[in-house]
């Protein structure tokens, strides 16, 4: 799963800082067709790593798949049947901070229709809506 090889700091704010639109990464970069969030959320590594190998498993080796998101900030959480207080809990996962407009999966060398069906099916794993566009669109 992804994760960060080092931070500075081991436990992050955890306010959610979601507000607004993403200002990087709205564009297509690498491949031909991606897929782009609608709204905002956390995406945890486990739900990046899922959608990344459902793609896989759609394109059979054909094309290729760029992930454009990466886990970097630590959730933090209690035990299980721990009482208040006594401080921030140990990291537990990771996450992603995703805006809407942020382009999350980039597919290249697939027909249209194959890359409709992967990304399609690859956005069941993920807790946000999103939308299938193409470079020739934007």
């Amino acid at each position: 799963m992804l994760m960060p090889k080092r931070v500075r700091y081991r436990k992050t704010h955890s306010q959610p800082r979601l507000k607004g639109m993403a200002k990087r990464g709205t564009q297509i970069a690498f491949g031909e067709y991606a897929l782009k969030a609608l709204e905002p959320r956390w995406v945890t590594a486990r739900q990046i790593e899922a959608v990344r190998v459902a793609i896989g498993r759609q394109l059979k080796k054909g094309g290729k798949l760029w992930v454009r998101i990466f886990p970097d900030k630590a959730v933090t959480k209690h035990p299980a049947e721990t009482r208040m207080g006594k401080g921030k809990g140990a990291p537990d996962h990771w996450v992603a901070v995703v805006k809407p407009g942020r382009v999350l999966f980039e597919i290249q060398g697939v027909s249209r229709a194959e890359a409709e069906t992967a990304l399609y099916n690859a956005s069941y794993k993920l807790p946000i809506r999103t939308r299938f566009v193409a470079r020739e669109e934007v």
